[in-house]
């Protein structure tokens, strides 16, 4: 696994900035861009479960989150550590599975955004459905093979596509204080999603 000390570093020359992370159902696509460029909107979605693309999967290491448990939801749900292919982060194609981006912050890392992602089906099933329903002072906690960490969630929002384009720094910053960000698509018009769910968690503690 990549030293993530260096991951501004690793990630500076792809378009100098750092990736942003635009969230559909079809496949979250990681695209990076100049400052001067405006937001690049995906427009791939897909409502149809079966046409999801294949996660491309990463190798676990120490550290590496495994479950994560969320009593309000009642979800306790396996992680797999996943990665970006041609600049899509695509979630686990198991809608109870979630995914872990490889790339960034492990959960118990000193700083940046440990990104958890994972489905949601319009027609129930999905771990995350329900991801919306959180508020704030709501109890996570994420287990890897060093032990487990308890978040308290301090932000619940749902937010347009565009919008977490904007907001890709703020969001999933590598570079701040440790945190865990959830994300999921919301809003189903029929066709597509046209929002997401963002859970932005601190940790409480560690095991």
């Amino acid at each position: 696994m990549p030293d993530r000390s260096n991951l501004g570093q690793r990630l500076a020359p792809v378009g100098g900035a750092l990736a942003a992370l635009l969230l559909i159902i079809t496949g979250w696509t990681l695209w990076n861009r100049p400052a001067s460029d405006g937001p690049t909107a995906d427009r791939s979605s897909s409502g149809a479960l079966a046409d999801l693309p294949t996660a491309a999967s990463a190798p676990a290491s120490p550290g590496s989150p495994r479950r994560i448990v969320v009593p309000a939801l009642s979800v306790d749900a396996p992680v797999d550590p996943i990665l970006a292919t041609d600049r899509t982060l695509t979630p686990p194609a198991d809608p109870q599975r979630i995914g872990w981006w490889a790339d960034g912050a492990r959960p118990g890392d000193r700083r940046g955004t440990a990104l958890l992602t994972g489905h949601t089906v319009s027609t129930g099933g999905g771990a995350l459905d329900d991801l919306e329903d959180l508020v704030a002072g709501d109890r996570l906690e994420v287990s890897s093979s060093r032990g487990s960490i308890d978040y308290t969630v301090a932000s619940v929002e749902i937010i347009s596509t565009s919008e977490v384009a904007a907001r890709h720094r703020e969001l999933f910053d590598q570079g701040g204080a440790p945190r865990l960000v959830l994300v999921t698509c919301e809003d189903w018009d029929g066709e597509a999603y046209q929002s997401s769910v963002v859970v932005t968690a601190s940790p409480t503690s560690a095991g």
